[in-house]
């Protein structure tokens, strides 16, 4: 008899369509290894959007979302989940609450998405990336790329602030404001030299894709669907 996949348990709601995005992506990668619907993956997800801001988190001008984030994963655990994983850049500013708060294994977003790059883009040396302040303040894509002696190219500030005014349109529902201001920034990006564009935040697939780019566009939302499915099935 074939065993079971381990359920993996979603930390989600930052924002909830980015973790629908993520949902639908699991589906995705399920579907593509089941003979049957029963073959599908099993998916425990806690969408919580009242848990604090994250970049107000990281700047200081907020209350943390660690208490919260430690009281999801151990939520999950009780739950069944077996494995936990969170759709949310930012919030991996404080993915040690997580790991501390459950001895379950923790696929980190951040760094699965750097490791996707070097297996996938291993010539491409300067890699953009499309971030909210949370994530780019707490340098969480800048450390994994620099340990891997890659250069991040980031925003400059005018276009970070634009950026950030882009995702919280479409955290809002307005997704074509939000697609132009998203597009504006990676192509801004590409003019500083980016030969790959990250999208370091889980909104950015919900306007963008890979085609309307000139250059890779790596969905860190994907690329963790991707290695959950994986890791469920004992692949990893």
């Amino acid at each position: 008899m074939t065993a079971l996949p381990l359920t993996i348990g979603v930390l989600g709601g930052m924002g909830p369509a980015a973790t629908i995005d993520f949902m639908a992506k699991v589906l995705r990668h399920s579907q593509a290894g089941a003979a049957r619907e029963q073959d599908n993956v099993r998916l425990i997800v806690d969408s919580n959007p009242s848990l604090p801001d994250r970049n107000a988190a990281v700047a200081g001008t907020g209350p943390s979302p660690a208490p919260g984030l430690a009281a999801m994963a151990r939520g999950l655990e009780a739950a069944g989940a077996q494995v936990l994983v969170m759709p949310c850049n930012a919030a991996h500013a404080f993915a040690d609450a997580v790991k501390e708060a459950t001895p379950l294994p923790f696929l980190h977003l951040v760094e699965e998405t750097v490791a996707a790059v070097t297996s996938d883009h291993g010539q491409a040396r300067r890699i953009g990336v499309l971030a909210v302040n949370g994530a780019a303040e707490a340098r969480l894509y800048e450390r994994a790329l620099e340990a891997r002696e890659l250069q991040p190219v980031v925003p400059d500030q005018a276009t970070r602030a634009a950026f950030m005014e882009a995702v919280w349109q479409i955290k809002a529902g307005d997704l074509a404001r939000g697609r132009e201001g998203v597009l504006e920034a990676a192509m801004r990006l590409i003019e500083q030299g980016a030969e790959v564009i990250i999208a370091g935040c889980t909104e950015v697939p919900l306007v963008v894709g890979p085609e309307d780019l000139p250059v890779p566009l790596i969905d860190s939302t994907d690329i963790l669907a991707q290695r959950a499915v994986e890791f469920a099935r004992g692949a990893a």
